[in-house]
């Protein structure tokens, strides 16, 4: 069972997900205890890749209340940790028009290693996000009737 911190939930309204990643991340002991007390934001977050790595942009993780030194920015730069094999394939998709790394999910596994749910995201019109309500409506609407009989 993994205990989720943070999720972006506009994420999946501004894009299409066409896949998801599992990478570790690369944090300060402060920044663990930080997560763990769920103080994480993930919602103007991106990954780039640089010299053949991958790294995290604009997630806020707030400074622990009780550390004593060597508190790190809150909006820092963050290496995620992914394998070569994977880095490549995302290199090829990322360089095809459209496509951006956006952080979904930071959660913790059995373990106690913070985890980050990357996905390979399309970017949605302004018609597929109207488009996209419509059908969440209409299917609660039907659910609705449906659960009345």
């Amino acid at each position: 069972m993994k205990k989720i911190v943070a999720t972006n939930k506009k994420a999946r309204h501004n894009y299409f997900i066409d896949s998801v990643i599992e990478a570790g991340m690369v944090l300060v002991g402060s920044e663990v205890k930080s997560l763990r007390a769920g103080k994480a934001n993930l919602r103007d977050g991106y990954a780039k890749i640089k010299n053949g790595e991958v790294f995290l942009y604009s997630v806020h993780i707030s400074p622990y209340s009780h550390a004593t030194y060597d508190t790190p920015d809150s909006r820092r730069v963050r290496k995620l940790l992914l394998s070569k094999r994977e880095i490549k394939k995302l290199i090829g998709k990322v360089q095809e028009k459209g496509f951006a790394l956006i952080p979904l999910k930071i959660y913790f596994k059995e373990n106690g290693k913070a985890k980050l749910e990357l996905g390979l995201a399309r970017g949605k019109k302004l018609y597929d996000k109207r488009a996209a309500i419509k059908k969440k409506d209409t299917d609660r609407d039907l659910e609705r009737t449906l659960s009345s009989y």
